[in-house]
């Protein structure tokens, strides 16, 4: 490495790393007005900051590897001091265009993340090999088994309230037994599967959200990437794929319980047992039990994805594991609604 003083010509070596740079960087100032990179060969991080500070210092840089260029590109937008940056705009049109750039930028990711999840677990269908399943299984237990309780006690809870509150007003005219049906539908088409949902989207949406943030957080995708393993392969399909099986087993498990609490508070109401039954047997058929199975099967897929995509969407930071925790829940819940009202305009026009 040598630095003419007089003309500001710094001819770099094969080598350009921290140690070089330490002694370099005060000595070249903003004095440097051409660099000769032809004979650099390997550069780490401070040799990439050394020479994009003398580019945005206005000096000419000649001879770069392109490898080694296409690591300085993403960096040619900022400013050398933080207080050269254009100002913030905060005007309405100002947010507004924040807000559609990250919209936009969000769509982008996910479209992209499907794609590549569609093509990974193609490839694993073809080769099942390839899947961790092992680590499919663990997830599947912490993610079903374990959440059995929360599950089943608020589908418990629900149809307990249900029958509570529609058996006043039914039973001025003289109908309450038909309190059995509101509940049993109610609980069998919508809310079983969607409060199981919420409740894994809450639990294991987040901890998936958080586990790969924490990941990305600490350079350990990087550091798969770098081993040639890939992440969408190794991290994402084997949680994807619990989601998919544990949801459904979770929802009718919830389905059952809801079901059971409205039997509970109207036998406690003084009706028996097989009245109920019967009333259920000939308020409930098979169509009713596959729709919100149905639904189950792409919520666990929805809640599954979601997280794992906002965990790999974490950034730098002591909050970015939070941030994208709180993402995966409210984004989870939000496409689970979205997707039950797609659903339920589906189901209609075919008239199940």
């Amino acid at each position: 490495m040598d630095f003419n003083q007089k003309t500001g010509c710094l001819k770099l070596g094969a080598r350009l790393d921290a140690g070089e740079v330490s002694a370099l960087w005060s000595a070249v100032g903003g004095r440097v007005r051409h660099v000769d990179a032809s004979p650099l060969e390997t550069c780490d991080g401070a040799g990439l900051a050394l020479i994009w500070y003398v580019q945005k210092g206005g000096a000419t840089v000649t001879g770069l590897r392109p490898e080694i260029a296409a690591l300085l590109r993403p960096f040619d937008h900022l400013p050398v001091d933080p207080a050269d940056a254009p100002p913030r705009d905060n005007s309405l049109f100002g947010q507004l265009g924040r807000a559609a750039s990250q919209i936009w930028n969000d769509t982008r990711d996910q479209v992209a993340f499907i794609g590549e999840f569609t093509v990974t677990a193609l490839r694993c269908a073809v080769s099942p090999g390839q899947v961790r399943w092992g680590d499919m299984w663990v997830i599947a237990q912490r993610a079903g088994v374990d959440a059995l309780i929360v599950a089943g006690m608020v589908s418990l809870l629900t149809g307990m309230i249900m029958a509570f509150q529609s058996s006043v007003p039914l039973k001025q005219f003289g109908v309450d037994i038909f309190v059995v049906n509101l509940v049993a539908l109610a609980i069998l088409r919508e809310l079983g599967p969607i409060m199981t949902a919420v409740v894994l989207a809450g639990r294991s949406g987040s901890a998936f959200a958080a586990e790969i943030g924490t990941m990305k957080v600490n350079e350990e995708i990087d550091a798969l990437v770098t081993m040639g393993i890939e992440p969408m392969r190794f991290l994402v399909v084997p949680r994807v794929l619990a989601g998919f099986l544990v949801t459904p087993v979770l929802t009718v498990y919830a389905n059952f319980l809801g079901v059971a609490g409205g039997f509970f508070v109207m036998m406690a109401l003084g009706f028996p047992f097989m009245a109920l039954w019967n009333q259920l047997v000939s308020a409930v058929g098979v169509t009713d039990v596959m729709t919100g199975t149905i639904k189950s099967f792409v919520f666990g897929i929805l809640v599954a994805g979601v997280g794992c995509l906002r965990g790999l969407q974490t950034g730098t930071g002591a909050s970015a594991v939070g941030v994208s925790t709180t993402r995966a829940v409210v984004s989870g819940i939000f496409l689970i609604v979205l997707v039950d009202a797609v659903f339920a305009a589906i189901f209609y026009t075919i008239q199940w």
